[in-house]
Formats: structure tokens, C-alpha cells, sequence
């Protein structure tokens, strides 16, 4: 295997997770969906508002990547929903769905032999796409962890599946 292979299925591995950690999708799945808007002790925020943000963190990262014109959502309130705003069951689907089809993309370019991930990104000379795959990639771990944690603290995880069922 190339070089050029090697990295590009690293970047992939790195952006679904799984290496060291629970992916995406293990911390997702069977989420009780009477727990989506429930906030952890001494959180602001619930479930659904994280995987909210991260979905708008990788819209951003894949729209400023592709689109010269893109203008980013104002920091901090355009990457979080508000504190007060809740979702139904059609929102956590779609906010998860959109998650992973924004991830697919960057999955996309990492994996496109046409993209030259090391190159500055035309529009913004002094970033790469390499950068910003790691970018999301390492902002998708913090969260992750962030949301198993959160689970374990509530007790939001599935009898047997809990990371630490005597806790």
C-alpha cells in the first residue's frame, strides 16, 4: 500500500472513531428517546444539543472546505442550539442522519485521489483539507466521549451495556 493510501485510510479511521474509543454510532444507538432532551447534573446542555452542535461543526468545517463564499455562523450561539430548545424523535433522527451524511463528506475528500489534502484550500491559503479533517475528527472524539460519559451519568444506557455496570 502507497503512502498516500495509507494516510487517506487513516484520516477515515480517525474521522468514524472506533480506534480508542466508542464510535458515533455505538453511543448513539439505542439512545432512549425519553432521555433526548434530559441534561446530565451540572450540564447545560442535553444529548440532543451536543450532537446538534457537532452536526453544525461539520457543516461549517464541509461548507468552508467547499465553498469560497461560505460565511461561518457567528461564535458561540450559531453552533449550539439554545439551552432551552428541545427535539422530538424526528429531530434526533435527522440531526443524527445529517451528522453522518456531513461526515460521509469529509469521508469523501479523504478518500478522493483528486484531492490534494495537503495543499492550502484556494480560498483560505493558510489551511488544508488535511488540517481540517483532523479538525473535525478531533472535535468528533470530544464529543463522543463527551456523550458516553454523559449516558454513564445518567443511566441512560441499556441493562448489560452500560461502560461500568456496578457504578
Amino acid at each position: 500500500m502507497r503512502k498516500e493510501e495509507v494516510l487517506r485510510a487513516e484520516l477515515m479511521a480517525l474521522l468514524r472513531g472506533g480506534n480508542a474509543h466508542m464510535t458515533f454510532e455505538e453511543v448513539v444507538e439505542d439512545f432512549p428517546l425519553a432521555r433526548i432532551n434530559d441534561k446530565a447534573p451540572h450540564m447545560p446542555y442535553s444529548a440532543w444539543h451536543i450532537i446538534e452542535h457537532m452536526r453544525r461543526v461539520l457543516w461549517d468545517i464541509v461548507a468552508f472546505i467547499q465553498d469560497p463564499g461560505h460565511v461561518s455562523p457567528e461564535w458561540p450561539q450559531g453552533y449550539f442550539p439554545s439551552p432551552a430548545q428541545k427535539t422530538d424523535e424526528t429531530g434526533w433522527r435527522k440531526t443524527i442522519r445529517s451528522f453522518l451524511a456531513e461526515r460521509a463528506a469529509l469521508e469523501k475528500m479523504a478518500a478522493d485521489l483528486q484531492t490534494d489534502l495537503l495543499a492550502p484550500i484556494p480560498h483560505a491559503k493558510t489551511y488544508t483539507i488535511f488540517r481540517e479533517i483532523l479538525l473535525a475528527a478531533d472535535h468528533n472524539a470530544y464529543h463522543t466521549g463527551e456523550l458516553t460519559l454523559m449516558r454513564q451519568v445518567m443511566k441512560a444506557w441499556p441493562r448489560g451495556r452500560a461502560l461500568y455496570d456496578a457504578a
